[in-house]
């Protein structure tokens, strides 16, 4: 429908024909105008007839066909179409229009129809007459619902943003080029102890200049120059750094902002925000400081056992030392190897107490180190059941074995400690064990696992103590009983089995026995990566053989012993008494060692570590500078047994590093390897 209709037109006779058609060209003009303005319409409210002319394409694009638009002619159906939330709204702007001469403008919601709701806008003009009241009002109504979205996405988007900023508890600043001025937050001055805003500090005073004059002089250098790359090499603007509070107290500040450049590439806005770090750094502190008092704890810990282990190796090295040369001697009567018996075994009790502390200070610390290797589980079981037999047959006990693993596969543990945690169960399950009871080791394969159980037929484990079992020198009640023991061989047990990615359990029935278990992944020999050592074919066996104490070198050699304890050196005198070949000389500090070594030049030096005046590694350094006597192999034997005192030893040029208590054994293997 057009008001636009050429036959009612009342004044068509006025004009000339050639009037006519220049109006009518003109008329048609404006209909294709109208037509064409998809989202577009344009009316004409007779207020006398309450009558609604429409022209253009909005009703169209709103899906209304021409039966519709008729009767949106209808004032009052047309406004049926507002959205119910925009009526009251759309109804005030019109009576004001109507009252007060002016433009129109409404915002609302209107209905499609296909339901649904668009947003348009409406701009009329009035035409009024002589006493003000409207007859026309003529305007255009078009669909602004895009803008609208875009609209509230923007408000959207400044409320999301300002809460974030709010929750952050950030301050905003921001320079511009047009100005040269700064903008700081209020939150800003809050941050360093303003609350009412930067009128309190500046005073008038440039921002900038004001907040400068608070940054610690130490990090200003550092914030100018991270401050100067961002403009010049356009890197990253991030920088920590201290500004003094209005209570006096230095905050930590991080700024972090982003510069925007003209098109001809000059700095034109810079924005950003400052976050209060100051806690965050106060926890980083304590936490840096709580990790050098752990340091200096553990390094107090770790000198603490060195120094035990050193203080309780010196003297079991006179006593497992000479027990080991009484048990050489062939006219003992069987009372003093009884006793001698009972000399070694309390000597060794100690130190396997040494032992045992000190492995579990290296897992704790995290220092345990494993070495990979293939093991055959069953023949590690028969090989340590061979070393405890003795035991077990002093108390009557039997000891079996059942086994229905793939003797073709192997699992990957370190040797020795996969060892030494077997002889732990083993040694366990004899000592609570009842006389002439028996041990049950099965191994069992399921999943791809191995499984290695050794059940005893002892008293068992209350149930108010299984919690218990794992934690360090707890003895489950078993101090008070005549059974030897520290408490912390299942620990170190279990820790061991964890660390080379095993599993360790048991099970207990208080009157009937307990089991514990051993899991290990099993593999193909052949599917194992070549940084896995090869299998160990080694046997497990510390026991003392007399055919290990024979030279096997021809000739006499001299040997100078560089040590200052009386009864380490008498020790030594008395082992090598019983090889004439050896030439002993003893003196008991480096100083006399040197002078000793350049004088006689000895076959072999052999230097305790902790010597008066000068150390061993000192006398070690000052030998193999001197080329007269550089050649000579020094091997040391101390009571610093600690890991890293081998591994210190060995880098410094000792041939061999022996521990105390001395192993005669080993002692000759070492000459042996040396005077050959």
């Amino acid at each position: 429908m057009s008001f636009f209709n050429l036959s009612h037109s009342p004044v068509l006779n006025r004009f000339s024909a050639r009037n006519v058609r220049r109006m009518a060209q003109e008329l048609e003009r404006y209909e294709r105008m109208f037509s064409g303005s998809r989202g577009y319409g344009f009316f004409d409210w007779d207020f006398e007839a309450n009558h609604i002319f429409w022209d253009g394409a909005f009703w169209d694009f709103l899906g209304y066909d021409e039966r519709d638009i008729k009767r949106f002619s209808a004032p009052d159906v047309m406004f049926s179409l507002v959205h119910p939330d925009d009526r009251e709204n759309l109804d005030a702007v019109t009576e004001r229009h109507v009252k007060i001469d002016g433009p129109g403008d409404a915002f609302f919601r209107i209905r499609k129809k296909e339901g649904g709701y668009v947003w348009v806008a409406v701009r009329a003009e009035s035409q009024r007459d002589e006493d003000g009241l409207v007859l026309f009002s003529s305007g255009v109504i078009l669909d602004i619902t895009k803008l609208k979205e875009a609209e509230e996405s923007l408000l959207a988007s400044e409320a999301r943003h300002s809460r974030i900023l709010t929750a952050s508890n950030d301050g905003v600043w921001e320079w511009t080029a047009e100005n040269g001025g700064f903008h700081f937050s209020s939150r800003c001055w809050e941050q360093i102890g303003y609350k009412g805003g930067d009128d309190d500090v500046t005073r008038g005073i440039d921002r900038l200049d004001v907040w400068r004059d608070r940054i610690h002089p130490d990090d200003l250098v550092f914030f100018d120059k991270t401050l100067n790359d961002h403009f010049m090499k356009k890197s990253p603007f991030d920088v920590e750094y201290r500004i003094e509070s209005k209570l006096g107290e230095w905050r930590w500040i991080r700024a972090r902002g982003q510069m925007h450049y003209s098109e001809d590439g000059r700095p034109w806005r810079m924005s950003g925000t400052n976050m209060d770090i100051t806690d965050l750094k106060r926890a980083e502190s304590r936490v840096i400081q709580a990790k050098e008092d752990a340091e200096k704890a553990n390094k107090a810990k770790s000198e603490f056992l060195s120094s035990m282990s050193h203080e309780l190796r010196t003297p079991l090295n006179a006593i497992l030392g000479f027990a080991q040369l009484f048990e050489l001697d062939t006219n003992l009567t069987p009372d003093q190897r009884q006793n001698l018996n009972e000399i070694r075994k309390g000597g060794q009790h100690l130190l396997d107490l040494v032992g045992e502390v000190l492995d579990l200070a290296k897992i704790e610390s995290g220092r345990m180190t494993v070495d990979e290797a293939l093991i055959a589980p069953l023949k590690a079981v028969q090989e340590c059941v061979g070393l405890v037999q003795t035991q077990s047959d002093a108390r009557g006990i039997s000891i079996t074995i059942d086994s229905a693993v793939d003797e073709t596969k192997r699992i990957i543990a370190d040797t020795r400690r996969f060892r030494q945690v077997l002889l732990n169960l083993l040694s366990n399950a004899i000592k609570y064990n009842v006389d002439k009871g028996s041990i049950h080791i099965s191994l069992t394969e399921t999943n791809g696992a191995c499984q290695v159980s050794v059940a005893d037929t002892g008293n068992g484990i209350s149930d108010d103590r299984k919690d218990s079992v794992f934690q360090p020198f707890n003895r489950l009640g078993a101090e008070r009983s005549a059974i030897e023991g520290f408490g912390v061989g299942l620990v170190i047990s279990k820790r061991l089995v964890e660390q080379m990615s095993g599993e360790m359990g048991f099970d207990s029935v208080e009157g009937e026995g307990s089991t514990f278990w051993l899991n290990f992944p099993m593999v193909d020999p052949a599917d194992v990566e070549n940084a896995i050592s090869k299998e160990d074919e080694g046997e497990c066996n510390d026991d003392l053989v007399k055919d290990e104490l024979q030279l096997e070198f021809e000739g006499d050699r001299k040997i100078l012993y560089v040590e200052d304890s009386l009864p380490n050196q008498r020790l030594m005198q008395q082992v090598l008494q019983r090889y004439p070949q050896l030439k002993l000389t003893i003196v008991g500090d480096g100083f006399s060692g040197l002078f000793e070594a350049r004088a006689n030049q000895p076959d072999l030096i052999v230097m305790d570590i902790n010597l008066p005046g000068m150390s061993g590694f000192e006398a070690l350094e000052i030998l193999k500078q001197d080329q007269t006597i550089s050649s000579i192999p020094v091997v040391a034997l101390s009571a610093n047994a600690m890991e890293h005192d081998i591994k210190a030893g060995e880098a410094a040029g000792f041939m061999e590093y022996l521990t105390k208590p001395l192993d005669l054994a080993k002692l000759i293997a070492c000459l042996n390897e040396q005077l050959s």
